[in-house]
């Protein structure tokens, strides 16, 4: 089995067997394809059957000079996965990299948004265009119900329950769930949809997505990375903010705010409570004031 035909197989039963999305296959098997690249160039023929600890050690060798901590681990723990799969498959009885160790990284805290610098970037958008409406739109969507960037330009009209005050997202490996949807966010999304999108000329496949772009078309993840960044220019914001900051910053204000932990996951599409333990970091006055509500012997 040569690693062409090796990936092809891995890359379908990510799809199939995990249900992984589209941008999570495309991250494991980018990791595949820099370690294919890398014994391209350095003339080592070798198949996915064959390939040992001391070889994959000089790969990550090599790309430690490049990338950081944080990404030589996701790419090693994108190797481990593929060796998995060929293990599951009987196509290898070991895992290379079973012996290698993870660079040690901290825990990095999510960097957030004030509501006030949130209100000054939606502020900031120029409403006289047509985008302008869009972008707002999708702004306080974003930050509203605390989507990931994919879920928001994957939103589709079916997926709008404005009488039940809902709307289903679409999530990690294709996991749906139902996140509310507050009156105001609720108020920018019918203007864009009613003033807006019904005078666009929508391409073929792409009626029942909500977030065009002025081709009548689905907006790209790099296109809404742009327009937080030239928002945040327009402030002069010093943040180095992308769109999950909005994401990161719903989770810490509910919680600044009181909301349950459990509610917080479950909106955020959270397989895990771990996961979403992380914003207890952010706000640790929230620690303290749940000890002094609860804690039994908080009068002694």
């Amino acid at each position: 089995m040569n690693w062409k035909h090796a990936l092809k197989d891995y890359t379908v039963y990510l799809k199939l067997e995990r249900g992984l999305s589209k941008n999570s296959i495309q991250s494991y098997t980018q990791d595949i394809e820099k370690l294919m690249f890398f014994l391209s160039s350095n003339s080592i023929a070798v198949t996915p059957l064959k390939i040992d600890k001391e070889i994959v050690q000089q790969f990550i060798y090599d790309i430690a000079k490049n990338v950081n901590p944080r990404s030589q681990a996701r790419i090693i723990s994108g190797l481990k996965s593929f060796f998995n799969y060929l293990i599951f498959e009987d196509l290898r009885n070991n895992n290379p990299l079973d012996l290698i160790e993870s660079p040690k990284i901290g825990r990095k805290l999510p960097d957030t948004l004030s509501e006030n610098e949130i209100d000054k970037l939606i502020q900031a958008i120029d409403l006289s265009t047509n985008e302008g409406e869009r972008n707002r739109a999708m702004l306080e969507t974003l930050y509203g119900c605390g989507l990931r960037v994919s879920e928001l330009i994957d939103l589709k009209l079916s997926d709008l329950f404005f009488d039940e005050d809902f709307i289903k997202v679409t999530g990690k490996g294709d996991k749906q769930r139902f996140v509310p949807v507050s009156d105001i966010n609720k108020k920018y999304i019918n203007i864009y949809r009613n003033e807006i999108r019904v005078h666009l000329k929508i391409k073929e496949g792409f009626q029942d997505i909500l977030f065009l772009n002025r081709r009548g078309k689905q907006l790209t993840r790099a296109m809404i990375f742009t327009i937080v960044k030239n928002l945040a220019v327009t402030i002069g914001l010093q943040k180095n903010i992308s769109p999950h900051t909005f994401r990161h910053s719903f989770a810490t204000h509910l919680l600044e705010n009181g909301a349950d932990l459990r509610a917080i996951q479950q909106m955020l599409g959270h397989e895990s409570i771990t996961t979403t333990e992380i914003y207890m970091h952010v706000d640790r006055s929230h620690l303290a004031e749940v000890m002094n509500n609860f804690h039994p012997r908080k009068n002694h």
